[in-house]
């Protein structure tokens, strides 16, 4: 079993950063890849980032890339999004999750085993 949890969001201007953090107990992180979801009010939760188990791999969703990092401290058993320039429409609970694949870098909610409890993230215009 492995617990996930999130800090790091708030109200932040538009244009401005956050860096948001995942910490695990239970198990290693180092074990799984690790992602990062986002549900906006009456929308689906989506993917915005993955990560690979050893760090080596990367994925975000298009409209992210170019302005979020996502990487991992396994020593820290620790996960961060560098949130850079965020719009408007980057306001959402913001979830890590664990996946039950190894350096696949899933990008589908199926594809994930643990969550967070979720960071609201709210950017203002």
């Amino acid at each position: 079993q492995v617990q996930l949890i999130e800090s790091g969001g708030g109200l932040v201007q538009a244009g401005g950063s956050l860096r948001l953090s995942c910490v695990a107990s239970g198990r290693t992180l180092s074990d799984y890849d690790m992602g990062w979801f986002r549900q906006a009010p009456g929308k689906e939760r989506e993917f915005v980032a993955a990560v690979s188990s050893s760090g080596g791999r990367t994925r975000y969703t298009d409209s992210v890339k170019g302005r979020f990092t996502i990487s991992r401290d396994n020593a820290k058993n620790t996960v961060y999004l560098q949130m850079n320039g965020v719009k408007a429409e980057d306001t959402a609970v913001y979830f890590c999750a664990a996946s039950f694949y190894t350096n696949i870098v899933a990008t589908a909610t199926s594809g994930y085993r643990y969550w967070g409890q979720g960071t609201q993230v709210t950017v203002s215009s």
